[in-house]
């Protein structure tokens, strides 16, 4: 996993939102890995004015921060991108060997390089990644030590074994089920790769060969257990929602319509179907600190299982969304975590997720603040 000097959230406006105040890497704890899927259909379920002028590079300056004590909570800052206004931004990825290293993701054949820890950013071009009749929207990005590994849409995969200095086009079979989504270094040579079709591939040899580790597609898996009584199974329409991994290799995913989700553990040979809890649609779920879940649902609720690992009881925990939805969280150790939303919503927790407390920074940016890490 990239290890990041600071949590770092994006919008789906030409900027990004850094903390002022960094920690040493050696003071850093584990951060989160947020990959988002479907990135427009979560800002189709919020207000977006992605068109408003962007004014200041500063989110709240250091007089604004002493003006109470909530307000003195933040640390955050507005970087602004030289990249055309309909990008969607899709993800984020640092070196961990030098954590000044990063790159950007996003649609319209968009990959960004910072080398001053992200506050200046310039378009990077790939050659190999460059065709006449592909925009590629470029969806995930992962590093584990100089490796480094990019996968999006129509299906490409990148690799690199030099921090990204240059990146190699590794061939992929015309025969994937679904889009990939998301991928995962995992180790020399390793990675993990995930489809919106709950197909999973698993390679050690530099991409050249993948192995599947699940044995049917999510469609498959759900017509054999529609009577099994998930609710919402027989209205699935065949793709992801979101998807997130955990440190240890489960996997969590969300159906397209938010009304069932689903779990996978490595030797498992099909993905678990799971009923919500909950009366609203699940927005999306992903790992806390300490191996248990967090779920969002729309309308801005936040929920987190009852004790550790894979489980189906959760309780609300109170947040001040102001009725806008909660779009992700991040957590950075067991502690600390960074939710973030719908017309600039960003809450912060330091017990674990037991209560959240608002941070003003981004109320002003007319945007969605849909991705944490």
């Amino acid at each position: 996993m990239a290890s990041l000097t600071s949590p770092t959230f994006t919008t789906n406006t030409r900027c990004l939102q850094r903390p002022q105040n960094s920690h040493s890497p050696s003071q850093q704890p584990r951060l989160s890995q947020r990959p988002e899927l479907n990135r427009r259909h979560f800002i189709s379920q919020t207000a977006s004015l992605s068109s408003l002028p962007l004014l200041s590079p500063l989110i709240l300056n250091p007089q604004q921060a002493n003006a109470s004590a909530e307000d003195s909570l933040s640390e955050w800052e507005r970087v602004y991108l030289p990249i055309d206004p309909g990008v969607v931004l899709l993800d984020i990825a640092f070196v961990p060997d030098d954590t000044n290293h990063g790159f950007l993701l996003g649609t319209r054949q968009t990959i960004m390089e910072t080398k001053d820890a992200g506050n200046t950013w310039v378009q990077r071009s790939i050659p190999s990644a460059e065709d006449e009749d592909f925009n590629y929207r470029f969806n995930s990005i992962s590093f584990k030590g100089k490796e480094g590994w990019i996968v999006g849409k129509p299906a490409i995969l990148l690799y690199t074994a030099d921090s990204g200095e240059t990146w190699e086009r590794i061939p992929l079979s015309a025969q994937l089920p679904g889009d990939m989504v998301y991928i995962k270094a995992t180790g020399e040579k390793s990675a993990e790769m995930v489809t919106d079709e709950g197909a999973i591939y698993i390679t050690s040899n530099r991409g050249y060969n993948w192995r599947a580790a699940v044995q049917e597609s999510v469609s498959a898996t759900l017509n054999r257990t529609v009577s099994s009584g998930i609710s919402g199974a027989s209205y699935y329409t065949g793709t992801f929602n979101t998807v997130n991994r955990s440190p240890n290799g489960n996997y969590v995913a969300v159906s397209s319509r938010g009304n069932f989700y689903l779990t996978w553990e490595p030797g498992q040979a099909f993905w678990q179907p799971h009923n919500r809890a909950i009366a609203r649609r699940i927005q999306n779920m992903g790992w806390r600190g300490d191996g248990g879940l967090w779920l969002l649902v729309r309308g801005g609720g936040l929920y987190l299982s009852k004790g550790t690992g894979i489980s189906e009881e959760f309780e609300e925990i109170p947040v001040q969304s102001r009725g806008f939805g909660i779009l992700d969280v991040g957590y950075r150790s067991k502690e600390e975590a960074w939710a973030a939303g719908g017309s600039g919503i960003l809450l912060r927790t330091t017990n674990g997720g037991k209560t959240w407390t608002r941070d003003k920074a981004a109320d002003n940016i007319a945007a969605n603040l849909y991705s944490v890490k």
